[in-house]
């Protein structure tokens, strides 16, 4: 969850209203009405919304928050400024995707993957040459978490034009 999908769900006060009900004890669309003092049609209108988005779990009568998926979210929010001051756009994409030197997932949004690239890029040593052996063992080591595989990112890498390969052979380009 992003801090835009959670501000998102809970921007309207009927959807914060029924989201409160269900953290109170609310387990059905009856009790939800009941505490939010909202009509039926608003509350099924909030749930799905809410469900959506992924705040509220169960079906009506086992009505639930999911607290786990928000203490993730409170775990991967970084802040937005650094003791130093302001965070730089490039090193908060490397704190959104980068955990303890692991990577946690790929951005969609390609400057921002180039961003990423080219910080794993650096890795690998300007005019030194490698096997695809040894390029898939030092990126085996960025997706150990999960959030991406080696042969995808050593793909983007070369894409990219951050890593050059010939005849099984690789070196950082540039």
């Amino acid at each position: 969850m992003t801090a835009q999908v959670l501000a998102g769900a809970l921007a309207d006060d009927g959807r914060r209203r029924v989201f409160a009900a269900i953290v109170l004890g609310a387990t059905d669309r009856a009790a939800v009405a009941a505490r939010s003092g909202l009509a039926g049609r608003e509350v099924v209108t909030a749930l799905r919304r809410l469900r959506d988005a992924g705040l509220v779990t169960g079906d009506d009568g086992a009505l639930g928050v999911d607290g786990g998926w928000l203490r993730e979210a409170a775990r991967n929010a970084s802040p937005a400024t650094d003791a130093g001051g302001p965070v730089e756009p490039g090193e908060r994409v490397l704190r959104t995707f980068l955990r303890d030197g692991v990577l946690v997932g790929l951005p969609a949004q390609r400057g921002r993957r180039r961003v990423l690239l080219e910080h794993i890029a650096g890795s690998f040593e300007p005019g030194a040459r490698y096997p695809e052996r040894a390029v898939d063992e030092a990126l085996r080591g960025w997706c150990a978490a999960g959030g991406s595989d080696h042969v995808t990112l050593r793909r983007y890498l070369v894409d990219e034009g951050l890593l050059a390969r010939e005849q099984g052979v690789y070196w950082r380009a540039g």
